[in-house]
């Protein structure tokens, strides 16, 4: 590494950021119902606002840190969370909530910038491991976040907001007064005119067939886990009656599962079985969970669906990204995963919408049916079919 030092600083910004973002996620969806009395379609809409915000921001955020450094741009992100969440915390209408979320979408867009800065301080040898840092912050976060928010919520959701607001205003402290800037050659960039939709990159992606199946993999499989992202809490809360804090309990379970499957049985798995038979194994593992999980009966019986969908998913979202990475050529890696990301958060904004509206008309199960019905769509074709048509590249 060239500077262990910011590497480490970037790691414990985005960990403590994401530490609010985790304490506030399990208790909005209750929150909604219990305090403002809105249906599930319009929790989906608040959910997914988030990601929409997200959608548009992150290549405005990109760009603007390689004019102007990403130091200043992360700063005022983490300021932009720590506003979003006391905005949170004081809100008693729809239209407040909707306020507090695109702010913090707005905040919560510097992921890329956080990846920019990790580039500029790793060797391009271990930019892997660097990146590999935000994936474990994003776990860490959602195993202790929750955990957090579910004894926060015994106070007040008031308190859980401003619980929130805290930790992304220690991160903007911390990063104002120790995180060195990374750019050096911020000002110098010699692309072309910003474009918020860049038509140019996605006609060199629609090139690759390869690549193009693993998109749409990836795509289908984000938008099958976002329609629970706001209707898992509710299932808890108005099926399986479960507080705040057993809500919680359950995200955290989700992310430490996670952390132990990317942390290192995955590492494990590798050893035996091939990318074509971890996808199988993934999309199965989470098919199942997603199918199950409106019928676990019980706290139990649901934590360990939960166990079952997170190994899915742990397993998945790594190999289809690196297998997305491996069909990519070199100097299009940048623009390749950009429009991975794009797709993700469009998967992000459309699943909660059809998760809120599916849950209120159509039934509690068919949030999570819906899901499962996809990734099993995904599990057939992985089978035979998608390995045929990208074989040749892998």
């Amino acid at each position: 590494m060239r500077n262990r030092s910011p590497l480490a600083l970037i790691f414990l910004t985005v960990f403590i950021d994401l530490l609010g973002f985790g304490i506030l996620i399990p208790i909005l969806p209750t929150f909604a119902t219990k305090e403002l009395g809105v249906d599930e379609t319009a929790i989906g809409f608040a959910i997914a606002v988030y990601s929409l915000t997200q959608f548009f921001f992150n290549p405005i955020f990109g760009k603007l840190s390689d004019k102007y450094g990403r130091r200043p741009l992360i700063v005022i992100s983490l300021f932009l969370n720590a506003i979003g969440y006391i905005i949170f915390a004081f809100t008693h209408s729809y239209l407040m909530l909707l306020i507090s979320r695109v702010i913090a979408g707005i905040g919560g867009s510097s992921i890329g910038v956080a990846q920019a800065y990790i580039a500029d301080v790793t060797t391009k040898s271990e930019r892997s491991k660097g990146m590999g840092l935000i994936g474990a912050a994003f776990g860490l976060g959602f195993v202790f976040g929750p955990l957090i928010g579910g004894i926060l919520s015994n106070y007040g959701y008031m308190i859980t907001g401003f619980g929130s607001a805290s930790f992304s205003m220690l991160a903007f402290i911390l990063t104002l007064f120790l995180l060195p800037e990374s750019n050096l050659n911020r000002g110098n960039s010699q692309t072309n005119k910003f474009k918020l939709i860049d038509i140019g990159s996605f006609k060199k992606i629609m090139r690759n067939t390869s690549l193009i199946w693993m998109l749409v993999i990836f795509f289908i499989l984000t938008f099958s886990i976002a329609n629970i992202y706001g209707t898992f809490a509710l299932l808890g809360y108005k099926v399986y009656h479960f507080s705040d804090q057993q809500n919680a309990y359950m995200y955290t379970l989700m992310g430490l599962t996670s952390v132990i499957v990317q942390g290192g049985l995955l590492n494990l798995l590798s050893k035996y079985l091939n990318r074509k038979q971890l996808t199988i194994l993934g999309t199965f593992l989470m098919a199942v969970g997603l199918a199950v999980m409106p019928f676990g009966q019980t706290f139990l019986g649901l934590a360990v669906v939960v166990v079952i969908l997170s190994i899915g998913t742990g397993t998945l979202q790594p190999t289809i990204l690196g297998l997305i990475s491996e069909a990519t050529p070199e100097i299009e890696q940048g623009i390749t995963l950009g429009v991975n990301q794009s797709f993700s958060a469009l998967a992000r904004v459309l699943g909660p919408i059809w998760g809120g509206f599916a849950f209120e008309f159509l039934g509690y199960p068919f949030p999570f049916l819906t899901g499962a019905l996809f990734t099993f769509i995904i599990f057939i074709l992985s089978l035979s079919f998608i390995w045929k048509r990208v074989s040749h590249e892998f």
